[in-house]
């Protein structure tokens, strides 16, 4: 650590940069001199270090910009990631400062003036951050205090965890306060990782340690990238990462305790640097520790594991994120802390236990591992499961092959797993008449006609049953009536959604008259236009012009309009277009969006070479993960109806991007139907839109599966030249290729997929999505977690029997 290194080239730089602030004011540089204000929120809240790589002051912890982290971070990256933090665990609002007093002292002061930290009274001259994100205080002679020798959760190159330091995790990637994790260099020479329990933090059982025993160790960050715990009384070194690759001259480089308790070490591509190869400009994970935290974390005697009680870990076969999962029926007590754990969603009490109202769903490579309450030999999966319906206290049970063996659970569960190297079935028991399960656990039904299911019920329904319609008769009233004063409170002006208002003379001269045309569709013609930028370059747009709205010029149409444009512009996901602005002149009617440089996945699927698998498992889901939001969490939820490859879209770093959402409803209903009566594009249609069926969030799921299939295969969904029907019709073949036990036929060669298990993993669920019936469509966010591989992917039903839309 620096503080345990001579310091004369850090004082030169420090002294030099002095120097300079004397002639210049110091506006350009990263010095703090004896009175200087940063203030949280305001137009001078934070200095760059002298290249701009670094910066320190008031970093924001949220995206309103409402509260604020006295922080180092990166400021040349995207994002942005601090390095550093004085406040962790007390964000402050607008108005704190920090202030180096007349006497020397970096004091943080809160928004009414009481002072909430200090590194103490220390008679500095000016404070710096250096370009190695070292924030350094400093007299004419010596550095007196460095936020190197008190790391919170993360080390950069030129820094060192002396014996008995330590890194503090952060709570969550959005709660900055100190969280469950942390790696420890003991004094007796060992370097740990410990869950911690919260709000105490006393340390559990570790998870892992290098099991070296000599005192003096630390752990050693050196300016080219490597890291190891070094032994100093023997030599000895434990290697972590011997970058040889990626060298800090060329790459960003950090390693971060991170919330999930894994120790990672990530790269990021500098401008110009020649050497990023295949990296993208994100922060990249080039190792890890432990390697798979899901397996590795695993502690009997206490604690819940690396997610919350009654939940479960997946680790996508050991890569660089984990995901935590609820079982079936169970959801998460806070969404934004999944590591509080997930509850039941219905109610098991041993009082009025009927055992023939709950049935169990099967997952298999997935488990609870520890406390069993009960344990049987000798019997199979169905007897296995009898004995925990039978049995009120049983919350699941495990079956293990290898074993034989059964193993009933209590609530709450704790270090659940899932992967293929869980060789246990767990089987969950949930209420037999809650329709709240995803369908890839249901067992596949007969299919009932909605209308018959109805009839059944009114026909044959008790007074009681009766009475509990008309209940739920009066309480649709009033959910609408709540609706009805919920629309009312919405209707605020666009300028309130930051919306930028054009003039049609503006985008006009921002198209060059409408010249260079990019695509068009049901709604219009896109163009390409440029907007000038504070910067003074020019912003590239998309400007779509509704033709077919200009009709639509009378108070209806106009209303319709804003209500339809106040939605879009309230919808804001990284795998989403973002809408800019519009234009609402007399008859025009145009949307202007951020313009995505790679085109359309049409394009990009079907315009020449075949991109490399990964590229399109990424772009799958972000495709789905986009659909997720729009059904599932923006605050209006959107059916797309239109979901196909020309209006999926790729940014610079082919991250997929759904355009078009939300303009369903810009047309009335004449004018939204092709002469075929149906909305969307032929091949991508759901089969509902032929029938007398209600149109619902699963039209999208459908269209994404064929979608899915498009990207497995690389082939388009319908290639006429193909000499038999069956080939023709993408759908009909990939169902053919399942049936017979050959989805590998999907897939080419030149692929060179090396997990190709993976591969037909997405072509499953795609057959999941193209059900002919949508209730047995799965919701789109089970198609996430499928596609992630943090639920298993059940069979679809037999193709034999499912698709009679061919006849």
């Amino acid at each position: 650590m620096f503080g345990n290194m001579p310091t004369p080239f850090l004082l030169l730089l420090l002294l030099h940069l002095l120097a300079l602030a004397s002639t210049s004011g110091g506006q350009n540089y990263s010095n703090i001199t004896r009175g200087t204000v940063l203030t949280a929120g305001g137009s001078s809240d934070s200095w760059p270090s002298p290249s701009g790589d670094f910066a320190f002051g008031f970093f924001p912890a949220d995206s309103n910009r409402s509260r604020f982290l006295l922080a180092v971070w990166f400021a040349a990256t995207s994002p942005q990631s601090v390095v550093w933090s004085a406040n962790r665990n007390a964000l402050l609002a607008s108005g704190a400062t920090v202030r180096l007093t007349a006497d020397g002292r970096l004091s943080l002061r809160s928004e009414n003036g009481s002072e909430t930290w200090t590194p103490g009274a220390i008679n500095a001259v000016a404070a710096s951050v250096l370009d190695t994100g070292n924030l350094v205080l400093a007299d004419a002679t010596d550095v007196l205090w460095q936020s190197f020798d008190h790391p919170t959760d993360t080390l950069l190159p030129g820094q060192v965890l002396p014996a008995d330091g330590s890194l503090r995790s952060q709570l969550t990637d959005a709660d900055f306060s100190e969280g469950r994790f942390s790696l420890v260099a003991q004094a007796d020479g060992n370097l740990v990782l410990y869950p911690l329990a919260l709000p105490t933090g006393n340390q559990y059982v570790a998870y892992w340690s290098t099991g070296t025993s000599v005192s003096g160790n630390q752990l050693v960050y050196n300016a080219s990238g490597s890291i190891y715990y070094n032994a100093t009384a023997n030599g000895t070194i434990v290697t972590i990462n011997a970058n040889s690759e990626y060298s800090p001259a060329n790459f960003y480089q950090r390693a971060r305790l991170d919330p999930d308790g894994v120790f990672r070490l990530y790269v990021y591509p500098k401008n110009n640097s020649g050497g990023g190869g295949s990296l993208r400009s994100t922060w990249n994970v080039m190792a890890r520790i432990p390697d798979d935290i899901c397996r590795t974390l695993v502690v009997e005697n206490v604690g819940s594991g690396v997610c919350g009680y009654n939940s479960y870990c997946s680790s996508d076969n050991g890569q660089s994120q984990i995901h935590c999962m609820c079982p079936p029926q169970y959801t998460f007590i806070d969404q934004d802390y999944k590591y509080k754990g997930c509850k039941q969603n219905f109610t098991q009490n041993c009082d009025l236990y009927d055992p023939s109202s709950f049935t169990l769903i099967p997952a298999d490579n997935l488990d609870w591992p520890y406390y069993d309450y009960e344990h049987y030999t000798n019997v199979d999966p169905d007897q296995c499961g009898d004995l925990c319906l039978e049995d009120c206290f049983c919350a699941l049970a495990i079956y293990s092959v290898a074993e034989s063996g059964c193993f009933k659970k209590k609530l709450p569960l704790t270090h659940g797993r899932t992967g293929s190297y869980v060789n246990r079935r767990a089987l969950i028991k949930v209420p037999k008449y809650n329709n709240s399960v995803s369908a890839p656990f249901e067992r596949v039904l007969e299919r009932q006609r909605p209308m018959s299911v109805v009839g059944r019920l009114l026909l044959g329904s008790s007074g009681f049953l009766n009475l509990i319609l008309i209940g739920s008769l009066i309480a649709v009233l009033v959910c609408n009536q709540r609706n009805t004063t919920h629309s009312v409170w919405k209707l605020r002006s666009l300028e309130e959604l930051n919306l930028r208002t054009f003039s049609y003379k503006e985008l006009e001269q921002a198209t060059k008259e409408f010249k260079e045309e990019l695509g068009r569709g049901a709604f219009g013609v896109v163009y390409k236009g440029e907007l000038p930028s504070s910067s003074g370059s020019a912003k590239p747009v998309a400007v779509k012009r509704l033709d077919r709205l200009r009709k639509m010029i009378d108070d209806d149409g106009d209303k319709e309009f804003t209500n339809e444009v106040r939605s879009i512009g309230k919808t804001y996901h990284k795998n989403l277009v973002r809408l800019i602005g519009y234009c609402h002149e007399e008859s025009q009617r145009l949307l202007v969006y951020e313009y995505m440089s790679r085109g359309s996945l049409q394009e990009f699927l079907f315009g020449g070479e075949r991109p490399p698998w990964e590229q399109r498992a990424s772009i799958a889901i972000g495709i789905a993960r986009g659909l997720m939001y729009l059904h599932e969490e923006c605050s209006a939820p959107i059916i797309h109806c239109d979901i196909k490859p020309q209006n999926v879209l790729l940014d610079d770093n082919l991250t997929a991007r759904i355009s078009d959402f939300g303009l369903a409803k810009l047309l009335r209903t004449d004018q939204t139907r092709t002469n075929t009566g149906i909305r969307g594009t032929r091949g991508y249609v759901a089969p509902e839109w032929f029938k007398s069926m209600a149109i619902t969030k699963k039209v999208d799921v459908y269209s994404f599966g064929v979608m899915l299939l498009e990207i497995v295969t690389c082939r388009k969904n319908l290639e006429m030249e193909k000499e038999e029907v069956e080939e023709a019709i993408l759908v009909y073949w990939a169902y053919d290729c399942y049936r017979v036990g050959r989805l590998a036929l999907l897939l080419r060669d030149e692929d060179n997929i090396e997990d190709r298990q993976r591969a037909e993993r997405f072509a499953t669920v795609a057959l999941w999505c193209i059900q002919e019936d949508p209730a047995l469509r799965p919701s789109i966010s089970a198609v996430v977690q499928m596609l992630d591989g943090v639920i298993p992917v059940a069979a679809p039903p037999d193709p034999s029997t499912a698709v009679s839309s061919r006849q």
